[in-house]
């Protein structure tokens, strides 16, 4: 079991790139801005952890900003909300708590943030790391625009071993990403130090008229993403999180682990499955924080504990692979050859049904299973895990009935 404490208000160097060199080095006279956007929270963030530990060893102040694009991949009401309101926690927690200011931005990042980072002066900017291109192309446009006398640091806070340290390439398939991932894990699977011990040394001044309209901005995008309406199910951010994972009444590592080995693939028995989803989906909970709690339980549970760090680490890691070093992970273009060729043979295919994408988006096909985890989706905002498997070959039936 990977038990090592970090040691107080460090970042292993492999979570780290530099993407931009700056004239004064990396510890400069300016303050340390971390740009917060993959990683929601103040718990178990190496993001933030570095750019503190940063702003203390050059003795300068750090903040928190965070960009709300004008629009994202079609977010509505329901991520937007959810979203906003674990912003809003956090909020609280880091000027209150911690004394860090956070800043609220609205607007394209790749003009907010290097405006802000010339109104203060700042010599560091930290980042989450993104493996989306719209990301990566931001980040590219913000290193221009900045000073030359700044720093840029990206830092892998979401996967716990980093992107970068786990694989160099495109891997094929969890099996082939699985050794290069398990080789890594005794070294980053460990604990965090807390942010709380370890406050910044010089404090920000904070104009006076500092202040975020959290109520306005969540009335905001309700009205105007009402098409797609929030869920009551899940409570947003990270106090909530963490009670999913390891509350007293029904937190899944203390009640609900037994039964995740067998039941994770029932769909007649939802409550097997973890629940994180939405909180990792913001990271408004650590992965490495769920694994490294999940570990101590092993002896305990097996089966299920090894299920359930296939699906945190591996699986949710060769995604992040795909998409980094993929360029059409949004295309047909990334599909393998052999999917590709199989398409391609089967285009002429005589077809049962032919659906709109309307009637798909209603559940109005003569598939129950389909209509079932798509109405679903509707209401509860999201789809049962073995789902989420099933339905792409159903839905090839559905195109291709010969397959």
């Amino acid at each position: 079991m990977a038990s090592k404490l970090a040691s107080p208000m460090t970042v292993q160097a492999g979570r780290i790139r530099t993407l931009k060199n700056g004239s004064c080095g990396e510890a400069g006279s300016g303050p340390v801005v971390y740009w917060m956007f993959r990683d929601q929270r103040v718990r178990d963030n190496w993001a933030l952890i570095h750019a503190v530990a940063e702003a203390n060893k050059a003795n300068v102040p750090v903040a928190v900003v965070f960009n709300l694009f004008h629009s994202f991949l079609g977010a509505k009401s329901r991520h937007l909300g959810f979203m906003l309101r674990g912003l809003r926690q956090l909020c609280h927690r880091m000027q209150n708590t911690l004394q860090i200011p956070f800043f609220l931005f609205q607007g394209e990042a790749e003009e907010t943030v290097p405006a802000f980072l010339r109104e203060c002066g700042a010599s560091l900017l930290v980042t989450d790391f993104s493996p989306l291109r719209e990301i990566r192309r931001c980040k590219e446009e913000i290193c221009e625009r900045v000073s030359d006398s700044v720093t840029v640091h990206e830092v892998d806070a979401h996967n716990v071993v980093p992107l970068w340290v786990a694989s160099d390439k495109l891997e094929y398939s969890a099996k082939t990403i699985r050794t290069k991932i398990n080789k890594r894990l005794s070294e980053y699977l460990i604990d965090f130090p807390d942010v709380e011990d370890n406050l910044p040394t010089r404090m920000w001044v904070l104009p006076e008229n500092h202040s975020i309209d959290w109520d306005g901005l969540i009335a905001d995008v309700l009205r105007t993403g009402a098409e797609v309406p929030e869920v009551d199910w899940c409570e947003p951010g990270e106090i909530a999180a963490r009670d999913v994972l390891m509350g007293s009444e029904n937190g899944f590592l203390t009640k609900r682990l037994k039964g995740y080995s067998l039941d994770r693939n029932n769909p007649c028995n939802p409550n097997a499955l973890s629940g994180l989803s939405p909180y990792l989906h913001f990271g408004q909970i650590s992965a490495q924080r769920c694994a490294f709690e999940a570990r101590k339980r092993r002896n305990s549970h097996p089966q299920a504990i090894d299920a359930f760090l296939e699906e945190l680490i591996v699986r949710r890691e060769l995604a992040d692979n795909y998409c980094f070093y993929e360029p059409h992970y949004d295309s047909i273009k990334g599909a393998w050859g052999w999917a590709r060729n199989t398409l391609a043979e089967h285009a002429t295919d005589k077809r049962e049904h032919i659906y709109t994408r309307e009637q798909l988006e209603k559940a109005q096909t003569s598939d129950p299973l389909w209509n079932a985890s798509q109405l679903e989706m509707v209401h509860k905002g999201k789809m049962h895990g073995f789902m989420r498997i099933t339905l792409p070959f159903k839905r090839s039936l559905i195109l291709f009935p010969q397959l």
